[in-house]
């Protein structure tokens, strides 16, 4: 039997060219998956997915990025896999024959760029927020109020007004309201 797995990272992001792949494949199960790959405990469906292999099934994965972030998550992957007696199939690197050890050890070292690339995500993005910050862009949704209603309300809770009183008359809440002093 042949068992599909794919996965996205966002809930906006589309699942269908991976599942044609796999359905192009033969797979007679899919499992599908809308999760960040930067958790390697976020993903249910693959473990469902090895977790329903047989002796001599595959479990065919779209890409293998999809699947794993680093090195050693691959070799879990193929670990688990193997203690099935399964094999497994990457289709987005038709040169793998996973079935031999030279196959296992180029898909090591695919994960090991995988690793890469994602630390690389990570620090670049980091640098983007540090150059931002530096440069006084705010961060996070804008303020519901403008800052002359946020004067306002500080200046009417000065005063003595309620929070809930404030918060109705502009109509957001109290929490609202209340954090504008914090």
């Amino acid at each position: 039997m042949r068992i599909g797995y794919c996965r996205v990272s966002t809930n906006t992001q589309n699942l269908d060219r991976q599942v044609a792949a796999l359905r192009s494949e033969g797979c007679d199960k899919i499992y599908r998956e809308k999760a960040s790959g930067k958790s390697l405990k976020g993903r249910p469906q693959l473990d469902k997915a090895i977790d329903a292999l047989g002796t001599d099934d595959i479990l065919v994965v779209a890409e293998w990025d999809r699947a794993t972030r680093s090195m050693q998550d691959g070799l879990n992957i193929m670990q688990r896999v193997a203690d099935r007696s399964a094999l497994v199939k990457v289709l987005d690197k038709p040169f793998l024959d996973l079935t031999t050890p030279m196959g296992k050890g180029i898909l090591a070292f695919m994960s090991a760029l995988a690793e890469d690339e994602r630390e690389r995500i990570i620090r670049r993005a980091a640098e983007g927020r540090t150059i931002a910050k530096s440069r006084n862009v705010k961060f996070g949704r804008k303020p519901i109020l403008s800052s002359d209603q946020q004067q306002v309300a500080r200046d009417r809770m000065a005063r003595g007004e309620s929070c809930r009183q404030i918060a109705k008359d502009f109509r957001v809440s109290a929490a609202t309201i209340s954090r504008i002093n914090q």
